[in-house]
């Protein structure tokens, strides 16, 4: 979902574009190539190229969802910002209602139908090939096939409610980050609501304590960055901080070149055995000291790096602009229906290209059982090669997904939204009066 025309914001578009793309190299390489996800592969070796700090943010991925939850922090609290600092409240007041009023169906109904999709893959035996390779990942990724026709809708059903209330979905496991980012954006609307008649400074104050706050409860993934989020829209709508970017302009790009590079370098935390390369022990022993009691390192890591690279970002106007080239805007447009469709295409159309499309037939274990044969992982050269025609396949699909499945969520939304609303007639003042 496009941001829309509250000003220069189009950089944000572009980050989530990026993100979406991280998402799904970093499933890539967790289907195929999990040691990467390491410092290095054991202790005395190498690094390989992927595996070295800053290149590893490509396929370690957990910066892309980190990136989701700032990106909802910021555009739902952008257009109230601005309405309020014009001295708008109740305009800004009403732009929080009829937002989050869209907020849940717009969510809700592309989920619905992409989940829809991956359980009639499932029932036609489409991810047949993906339980029988020999990636544990997509395995556990891949729903089995239901034999009743009345189970497996219950089945669908269910899956598609447990989504917004277990952050569970056995048909596309990817939307587990949906509850979370849903329930953000609901905080930061209520946040807006408590601060509308706050002024600037104590409404950014109040971003910057609810950051603090998730930072103790160590939500690094979403809490803190829904909060950095607002914080953010507020100072990119700041008076002063634009002075300061404009009047020290040379001092802005020294502070922003700084500040991307600490945050690549913290988003470079490696998932596992960080104690095993000195860079990344280094960045342990930091972060040690200063974080909660049990931090999930690695997501502390993303967490914090992100949130130095984006207000890198906002003291770069080079910066912004990089990211709101076409490419990357395009990227951002298709960046929600990339996140619903990739799952269901790797187990699918690529698990095809690597694998063929043959099953081999069971085989007797040395206890006498029938187990699965596992059909044998070409390599990664193949997996690499075959991009060239995979990737391009999975932007062509969500672009048609863009023109005729999102637009008819859009007008579902639209409809309810106009059903429920009040008529002019019947709108009562948006506070009482005193």
């Amino acid at each position: 979902m496009a941001i829309g025309k509250e000003g220069n914001v189009k950089w944000v578009d572009g980050l989530r574009g990026i993100a979406s793309a991280l998402v799904v190299l970093t499933h890539l390489a967790r289907a195929w190539d999990g040691e990467l996800f390491g410092s290095t592969s054991s202790e005395d070796a190498s690094p390989r190229l992927l595996q070295l700090p800053y290149l590893r943010i490509l396929i370690q991925g957990r910066i892309g969802v980190t990136i989701f939850a700032f990106v909802t922090g910021y555009v739902c609290a952008l257009k109230p910002i601005k309405l309020c600092r014009q001295g708008n409240q109740e305009a800004a007041l009403a732009s929080v209602s009829k937002s989050a009023l869209r907020r849940i169906p717009r969510l809700v109904l592309p989920a619905a139908a992409a989940t829809t999709a991956s359980w009639v893959m499932a029932e036609m035996g489409l991810y047949a090939v993906a339980k029988h390779q020999d990636s544990w990942w997509i395995d556990v990724q891949s729903a089995r096939r239901i034999a009743g026709l009345g189970e497996a809708f219950r089945s669908l059903v269910y899956n598609i409610v447990t989504t917004w209330t277990r952050s569970l979905n056995e048909y596309d496991n990817n939307q587990w980050t949906l509850l979370p980012l849903l329930r953000g954006s609901i905080w930061v609307y209520a946040f807006m609501v408590g601060t509308a008649y706050v002024k600037p400074r104590y409404r950014m104050m109040a971003s910057f304590g609810l950051w603090v706050y998730f930072y103790c409860a160590s939500d690094s993934a979403f809490g803190m960055q829904f909060f950095w989020g607002t914080l953010l829209a507020d100072l990119q709508n700041h008076p002063p901080t634009n002075q300061f970017i404009a009047d020290r302009a040379r001092l802005s790009k020294i502070l922003s070149f700084t500040l991307v590079l600490i945050g690549l370098t913290f988003a470079s935390f490696p998932e596992g055995h960080a104690e095993w390369m000195t860079w990344s022990r280094v960045l342990l022993n930091i972060m040690k000291p200063i974080l909660p009691e049990n931090p999930d390192f690695p997501r502390f890591g993303s967490g914090i790096g992100l949130e130095f690279i984006a207000l890198g970002v906002l003291l770069s106007p080079w910066l912004q602009r990089l990211l709101s080239s076409r490419y990357l805007l395009f990227l951002g447009r298709m960046s929600f229906a990339v996140y619903l469709l990739h799952g269901p295409l790797m187990k699918t159309m690529l698990v095809w290209m690597l694998y063929g499309v043959q099953l081999l037939p069971d085989h007797e274990n040395e206890q006498g059982e029938m187990v699965i044969t596992r059909l044998k992982y070409p390599g990664n050269l193949t997996l690499v090669v075959w991009q060239l025609v995979w990737l391009p396949m999975v932007y062509g699909i969500a672009h048609l997904w863009m023109a005729h499945v999102d637009p008819w969520c859009d007008r579902m939304t639209n409809r309810l939204a106009e059903y429920v609303k009040l008529e002019a007639s019947e709108k009562p003042s948006v506070l009482p009066g005193r």
